[in-house]
């Protein structure tokens, strides 16, 4: 039923009229406040599905469902950054080969480009092109550890300073550290505060609208058990 009602609201939305943001409006709220209903419920369906899960093929179905919401709704940055994020976890995930996996992670830095270009909150997007480059570097570490290490570790800098409070560039610098070699600085012990301060952020941060990014904490929570820190719920 709510499959449905999210492939109705699409279709809904895509033979609506299409109005563009007014000059000088926010650009974060461009589509979802004009969508018809259920549009918005639809999404966070999509949303809560692609950011719960770490199975690719679950993944590679809601980058998809992404693909249809921003052809239905051609203003709205949102899906297409969904789109960016699902097809990045997918890459992590991947029992692919190197060469799919970059294919993967093209299309996402495609998905993220487009987004851009939609003026998306540019913290947020940043914050995930690290996570590209974090990614990028998984498919093989040896040879792109400090190419794409530093690349990551730019972007998400280049994120914190335009929001400080946006945790999720805390937590892209932190999986830096984390996977760094000891004999560079890196390791659990060195990523450990940089993770508290994840954390801290996480459990302060307010997303914009009720669709916006929220995505991180649970990888945060996971690593501080491993640190055997006790649990925190977010505010």
């Amino acid at each position: 039923m709510k499959k449905s009602l999210f492939t109705l609201a699409l279709v809904a939305f895509a033979l609506a009229a299409t109005a563009q943001t007014k000059p000088g409006a926010p650009a974060k709220a461009a589509t979802t406040a004009a969508a018809p209903a259920g549009y918005a419920e639809g999404m966070a369906q999509a949303i809560a599905e692609i950011t719960r899960t770490g199975d690719p093929a679950v993944l590679q179905a809601g980058a998809a469902k992404m693909e249809r919401a921003a052809a239905a709704a051609p203003t709205d940055w949102l899906p297409r950054y969904y789109q960016a994020y699902a097809l990045t976890v997918s890459a992590f995930g991947s029992q692919d080969n190197a060469t799919a996996k970059d294919n993967t992670l093209d299309q996402a830095e495609k998905a993220l480009g487009q987004a851009r270009q939609l003026k998306g909150d540019e913290s947020e997007l940043l914050a995930l092109q690290a996570y590209v480059y974090q990614a990028r570097l998984m498919v093989a570490p040896m040879e792109r550890g400090q190419q794409y290490s530093e690349l990551a570790e730019g972007a998400g800098a280049q994120a914190r300073a335009l929001n400080p409070a946006n945790p999720r560039p805390y937590l892209i610098a932190a999986n830096n550290l984390y996977h760094m070699p000891s004999e560079y600085g890196g390791g659990a012990a060195a990523a450990r505060p940089l993770f508290e301060a994840a954390q801290a952020k996480f459990l302060a941060f307010k997303p914009a609208t009720a669709l916006a990014p929220t995505w991180g904490q649970h990888q945060v929570q996971a690593r501080m058990q491993e640190y055997g820190a006790p649990a925190q719920a977010s505010k």
